[in-house]
């Protein structure tokens, strides 16, 4: 989750071809002298690594951490020391739909063996509300899609995150609680009419 580290010497030694990128993975073929512009800086979907003479520059606070850079260079870049999980429900095969990929109900949760913080602040609060509102035969998945991204929210007690919406405007309504609202939902429609004129 913090900064990632990076051993600027390795950097050179990528560039240099004193180690080969990807670990090997693609050395089946010539693919030519390693180009970190053309195959890391510029594959970075967030723009956030820049080359500043021959030191490697990320900007962390932009970083999604996709890893592609990692994965092309594993000995000069290494994630940081605030490690954790991040968790992804609901996925499945279905026939005619094809395979999606599940929903991240969980950005980023520290962990360590044994792994009680999952058990405890994840897995026990789904089990709880899938055996209480689950249908005879319903996934998880299933029971998300049917009453909704904010419920497990709130069965979770994390905060929303955009991270959690799959894709633009599949899932954009948020239904305020009245406790939630300044003043509740009674208002005064005059009042409310000088902002908001038809």
């Amino acid at each position: 989750k913090d900064d990632i580290k990076i051993d600027q010497a390795a950097v050179q030694a990528y560039i240099g071809g004193e180690i080969v990128p990807n670990a090997g993975a693609h050395s089946g073929r010539d693919w030519g002298k390693f180009d970190i512009q053309k195959e890391v800086i510029d594959r970075c979907p967030t723009g956030c690594m820049a080359m500043d003479g021959k030191t490697l520059k990320i900007d962390n606070r932009e970083c999604t951490r996709c890893m592609h850079c990692i994965n092309v260079m594993p000995r000069a870049l290494r994630i940081g020391d605030e490690r954790g999980v991040s968790i992804l429900a609901g996925a499945k095969a279905p026939i005619l739909d094809g395979a999606p990929m599940g929903t991240l109900i969980v950005p980023f949760i520290e962990v360590e063996e044994p792994y009680d913080e999952i058990k405890e602040e994840v897995i026990e609060p789904i089990w709880d509300w899938w055996m209480e509102e689950g249908k005879n035969r319903e996934r998880l998945g299933e029971l998300m899609k049917r009453q909704g991204l904010q419920k497990l929210i709130e069965v979770l007690g994390v905060d929303p995150d955009p991270r959690m919406v799959q894709e633009p405007r599949s899932n954009p309504y948020i239904f305020w609680k009245e406790d939630e609202v300044p003043g509740g939902f009674q208002r005064d429609i005059n009042e409310f009419r000088k902002h908001h004129l038809r």
